[in-house]
Order: structure tokens, then C-alpha cells, then sequence
């Protein structure tokens, strides 16, 4: 679901590192499961390695970049689709914008609305740039190397963005995770409703879901990871990010399994 079937032109002519296979996954109910349990572990683990284990927003961003640059040259490199190998991306992207958007607002003291603007611009730039560049934004079949970089360096912007929405909604607006999340779900259904219910670009409203579902993340991971008193259910970072971590393997082995039946 939310995916543009058109394809542009100059994407369908670039040659240059092309493949016949398909390098994304299928955006499907299973794609958008495991992508929240991904960005709540991102969440949980982004905040394990700054906090819990007293790293720093700063150290902590630098040792996720680099695993983001290690999953993505893997992935570039990769002449087919790899469940674990995409997801390992999507979950050094989520990781990695959790610590760069807290060093962002916290360290740097930008704050949750500038860091959220600034970021959100940087995402825009990257769809323009992406559009102007190679004529389309089509993310349900990639298989050129320089169309699969622009999307990850989307998923990577996106993901920090939606930390910086996530903690400005929950914290500096004073909704609280639960009010937080409920606001979030319901962008996330008005989507759903576009989608089915309107000709709104599929490409635009996927970009929009990816976006709000990363905050939703955010805030379902501080909900268990937070003191009761904080409004939260208070598993601790280590036990959130386990939990999560099994259960996102588990999905997408189970995606796996039901997608090979299908073939």
C-alpha cells in the first residue's frame, strides 16, 4: 500500500549499475508492521547506546552513521532483494536518527520545533533533488544504484525527522506519549483514507506515512521505556529493545515464509 505505480521516464532509462531485480521491499500491511517495530527498536536502541550506557549523543551518532554506511554499502552492492539485509538498513537509519536529531535538540540546543524544521527541509530538498535529478520518485521497484541512494538518504532524513516530530509532540507541546501516539495514529489513518478513498499521489502519501510512522515509533518506544510516572511503562531501554528486536525478526521471517508460498 501507498505506492505510486507510474514510472518516470528518465528513472526507467538510467542504466548506469542496473539490475532486473528489485532491490526494496514490497509495500504491503507486513512492510508498514515491521518498518514501526523498526523504528521503535530504533527508538529504544538509539537511546540504550546515548543514555542507558552513557555513550553521548555525539559518540553515539558517529558509531550509528558509521553502521548506516556499512548496511548501505552492503545493500548497494546487493544485486537482489535481502529481507535482513534491507531491514538492517531501515533499522541503522531509524537508530541513527535518533541520536543525530537528541544532538541536534539537546546537545547543540536547537530545540524540538527547529530541529524538526530544519530536517524537514533537508527531506524536501532530497525528494526535489531526487525528482529533478532522475524524473521520478517511484519507490516500489528500484533496481538503479543511483535511485536506490536518494531513497535511503530519504528513509535516513525521514527517520531523523520523525524523532525530532515525535519529541517536540510528546515533550515541548505537553501531549504526553499517550495523546502523542493517538494523534500520530490518527494522521496515520487519514492516510489510509487517502489512499483508498482519493487520487492523491500514492509516492506522496507513502512519503507522509514513512514520516508519521517513525514518531509513532518514537513515541510507542519512550511509552515502554519511560517511569510510570512519566507517563510511560517503564521496561528500561535494554528490555524494549530485546522485546522489539525478537519481534521484528520474527515478522520478518513470518513475511518471508508467507511470501514464498505465494510465489
Amino acid at each position: 500500500m501507498f505506492v505510486d505505480g507510474r514510472a518516470g521516464g528518465r528513472q526507467r532509462a538510467a542504466t548506469d549499475f542496473r539490475s532486473d531485480a528489485n532491490k526494496v521491499a514490497d509495500i504491503t500491511l507486513a512492510f508498514w508492521v515491521i518498518k514501526i517495530c523498526a523504528t521503535t527498536l530504533g527508538e529504544t536502541g538509539g537511546d540504550l547506546l546515548s543514555m542507558t550506557m552513557s555513550v553521548g549523543y555525539a559518540l553515539s551518532s558517529l558509531i550509528l552513521i558509521g553502521f548506516f554506511a556499512l548496511t548501505l554499502v552492503l545493500q548497494l552492492h546487493a544485486r537482489s532483494f535481502h529481507p535482513s539485509l534491507y531491514w538492517a538498513v531501515i533499522l541503522s537509519t531509524s537508530t541513527a536518527g535518533t541520536t543525530i536529531s537528541d544532538f541536534a535538540d539537546r546537545t547543540l540546543g536547537w530545540g524540538y520545533a527547529v530541529g524538526s524544521t530544519l530536517i524537514a527541509t533537508l527531506l524536501v530538498a532530497i525528494l526535489i533533488v531526487w525528482r529533478l535529478a532522475l524524473g521520478s520518485l517511484r519507490v516500489d521497484h528500484i533496481a538503479d544504484r543511483r535511485v536506490e541512494l536518494f531513497y535511503w538518504l530519504a528513509v535516513l532524513a525521514s527517520n531523523t525527522l520523525g524523532t525530532a516530530l515525535g519529541d517536540f509532540l510528546a515533550d515541548s507541546s505537553g501531549l504526553g506519549y499517550g495523546w502523542t501516539n493517538l494523534l500520530i495514529s490518527s494522521g496515520i489513518a487519514l492516510v489510509a483514507i487517502a489512499y483508498f478513498g482519493t487520487r492523491i499521489s500514492r509516492t506522496a502519501l507513502f512519503w507522509i506515512a514513512f514520516v508519521l510512522t517513525r514518531p509513532f515509533g518514537a513515541t510507542m518506544g519512550d511509552l515502554l521505556t519511560k517511569p510510570v510516572t512519566m507517563g510511560g511503562l517503564d521496561l528500561g531501554t535494554i528490555g524494549a529493545s530485546l522485546v522489539l528486536f525478537v519481534a521484528m525478526v520474527l515478522f520478518i521471517v513470518l513475511n518471508g515464509k508467507l511470501r514464498a508460498r505465494q510465489i
